[in-house]
């Protein structure tokens, strides 16, 4: 998927995230308030440690007052990221309702040469497997995204209020992280798209070698059935270890970055408490600081890449969403009532295949009562002449008409209901 396609799928994302608009700004303030009162507690701690001036000079009651704070901020911050995980959760859900009930409602209205070229393993896959992934991804995102960027705002405010040169210098190395983390994110994308197709493929070919089991041990194809699946699980093996592999690059180069920008706020933070610029208790805030602003980086790299593989997957489910609907019945289109049972064909041309021709200058007058039974081999367009009858496919040419109308200017439902139909695979529909 390029960038372009990229950045398609997240605007389709929000578009169903702006349904639950109210879920999306109450997990906002739960985050900041979770969030503020986090950062809030390096401020109390380093100044109950300045509270410690020195042997014989200790103010017990300032630092009492202080470690109670400490508490209350602490469970502040523990209920309130408690409160976002159940808005986050719901909000995920509530957006993973609403996409496989759009996926099923689009499913009814596709045309059948959709589900003729589509394996049904690979439709599966996209409603059920690509959805679950997508809810996963968003849920980690939802979890993280949102409290690591007020994370990375906040500590820069305090850092500037303690030391601006510090702040000046974290900042300036921050972006790296954030080269190092988009940069192989970008690479990883395709490998994640890899993983998703050879993953739904996979499904569709155990889906039919399971449905077609009789057939597979009949022709005695269970060896070859085997080393195809096995050739499909190897491939898979190899996308899914090489998208794990490159992404797990991530975490560890930020991480590495972080220790040396951890490492030069230490050095300068104690000269500059040598000079007299710094006390001990704000440098304690400083460290603190430059290691909660380094741990919302990794967090947000972790989550980059949950992230990728959650649009690699939803970008598979609205290929489905987006699939060209069957064409709607004509405008002033008759319902037909009380069939006599008159079908008229007329010089009706079809193939599914336009470079390879099926049916030809067929023409066939059925009567009212009359019994006609149409033979030939596999393959002839038995098959064929059924779904023009019920326009399950149009015609290329000619026309077929039902008691003297012809069929494309009658509702789909109607002409469908006036025949019955038994096929040769007895399946049921799922009870109501």
């Amino acid at each position: 998927m390029m960038k372009g396609t990229y950045t398609e799928t997240l605007k389709k994302v929000m578009k169903y995230l702006k349904n639950h608009r109210k879920l999306l700004w109450l997990s906002l303030f739960f985050a900041l308030v979770t969030t503020a009162a986090a950062l809030y507690v390096p401020i109390v701690v380093g100044r109950a440690i300045d509270d410690i001036k020195g042997a014989g000079s200790v103010d017990f009651d300032a630092i009492k007052k202080k470690l109670i704070a400490v508490m209350v901020l602490v469970f502040i911050s523990a209920v309130s990221n408690w409160f976002m995980n159940l808005v986050n959760n719901r909000l995920t859900y509530n957006t993973i309702h609403d996409i496989r009930k759009d996926a099923i409602d689009k499913l009814q209205k596709l045309p059948m040469n959709y589900f003729d070229t589509t394996q049904t393993g690979d439709v599966v896959s996209r409603v059920i497997s690509d959805v679950d992934l997508f809810a996963d991804g968003l849920l980690l995102g939802f979890s993280k995204l949102f409290t690591s960027i007020i994370t990375v705002i906040g500590t820069l405010f305090f850092l500037l209020m303690i030391s601006p040169f510090i702040c000046g210098l974290v900042v300036v190395l921050t972006p790296v992280s954030f080269l190092i983390a988009g940069f192989i994110a970008k690479n990883t994308h395709s490998m994640f798209i890899a993983t998703s197709r050879t993953n739904a493929e996979e499904t569709a070919y155990i889906d039919e070698m399971i449905g077609n089991a009789k057939l597979v041990r009949a022709y005695g194809y269970e060896d070859r059935a085997v080393n195809h699946f096995s050739e499909i699980n190897t491939r898979l093996k190899k996308y899914a270890m090489r998208a794990t592999f490159f992404s797990s690059l991530v975490n560890p180069s930020t991480r590495f970055l972080n220790n040396i920008i951890y490492a030069l706020v230490g050095l300068l933070g104690a000269f500059a408490c040598v000079k007299g610029n710094m006390s001990i208790g704000e440098l304690t805030v400083v460290l603190s600081y430059s290691t909660q602003y380094a741990k919302p980086f990794n967090e947000i790299s972790g989550v980059i890449t949950e992230l990728t593989g959650a649009l690699a997957s939803a970008g598979r489910i609205f290929e489905v969403l987006e699939a060209e609907e069957e064409i709607p019945d004509a405008v002033g289109a008759k319902v037909l009532e009380n069939p006599s049972g008159n079908v008229e064909i007329k010089n009706v041309f079809f193939s599914y295949d336009k470079s390879k021709k099926l049916i030809e200058n067929f023409s066939l007058s059925v009567k009212p009562g009359q019994m006609i039974a149409i033979v030939g081999p596999t393959g002839c367009g038995k098959t064929t002449f059924i779904n023009l009858l019920m326009r399950f496919y149009d015609v290329d040419d000619g026309k077929i008409s039902v008691d003297d109308e012809e069929i494309r200017r009658l509702t789909r439902k109607s002409l469908r209901a006036g025949y019955g139909m038994v096929l040769q695979d007895t399946g049921s529909l799922p009870e109501q």
